[in-house]
């Protein structure tokens, strides 16, 4: 059984069908997705409603972005955060225009159900943006640093290599897990298209909802699989800023 990490999807629907083939992913499989399955392309309820039919004949651990739980809230009270409208919220709830009002309560429950993070048998830690805690994230005095933070992945990108986790100079929020997957900050701001290592980080949001491809990462043997260009697969949409 393999266990496959996968990042931000961001309404490309096309893109993760692409990818799970690509991938030859198999019902032994374990698919962990960090987060963020809307708000950018057309096919955001369209993921919501793949990913639901997913779960119902593979192992699925679906971890909770900010752009998931301004979605929630959507869905909940059916007023939509400006902020969130202005950043590809606008357009899932366009691609919510053929769901009847169950199908959009049954899209509730499954955000609902979601995970702020998942920690394996190897101490492996699943995460859509970071945490801020020295002692870990069960000691997180701020939840919304689970999909909000982005302060653990600017302090890894600094971080000398060569540095081992025993030294007393390694930052004491890494010392409680062997390694850590996160999306949320996009590896082509730093002009890299396959998933970033720093640390014992690792960043799989390759820029799907931007200009880059959607990743999945096998966490044992670090072995990548990527979709195509996602703006190559939705040539009739203009991206929009989806940070």
């Amino acid at each position: 059984m393999r266990t496959l990490a996968i990042g931000d999807i961001h309404g490309g629907l096309k893109g993760l069908k692409q990818l799970l083939e690509i991938a030859k992913v198999t019902i032994e499989d374990q698919l962990i997705f960090v987060g963020d399955y809307v708000d950018g392309w057309s096919d955001s309820a369209q993921v919501i409603q793949y990913l639901i039919e997913l779960s119902k004949t593979h192992d699925c651990v679906f971890i909770k972005g900010n752009h998931d739980v301004w979605c929630e809230d959507w869905l909940r009270t059916g007023d939509g955060d400006p902020v969130w409208l202005a950043h590809g919220g606008q357009e899932t709830v366009e691609s919510y225009a053929s769901f009847s009002e169950d199908e959009k309560k049954q899209h509730l429950y499954f955000f609902a159900d979601m995970s702020l993070y998942h920690i394996d048998d190897h101490k492996r830690l699943f995460i859509h943006a970071g945490f801020t805690s020295m002692h870990g994230v069960e000691k997180e005095y701020n939840f919304r640093n689970f999909y909000f933070d982005r302060t653990l992945w600017e302090m890894v990108v600094t971080m000398n290599n060569n540095l081992k986790q025993d030294s007393e100079l390694y930052p004491n929020r890494l010392k409680h897990y062997s390694e850590i997957y996160i999306g949320h900050t996009p590896t082509i701001n730093f002009y890299v298209d396959k998933p970033m290592n720093a640390a014992n980080v690792w960043n799989i949001d390759t820029g799907a909802a931007f200009t880059g491809r959607l990743s999945a990462i096998n966490i044992d043997t670090k072995e990548i699989f990527q979709s195509d260009v996602l703006k190559d697969l939705y040539p009739d949409e203009i991206g929009r800023n989806k940070s």
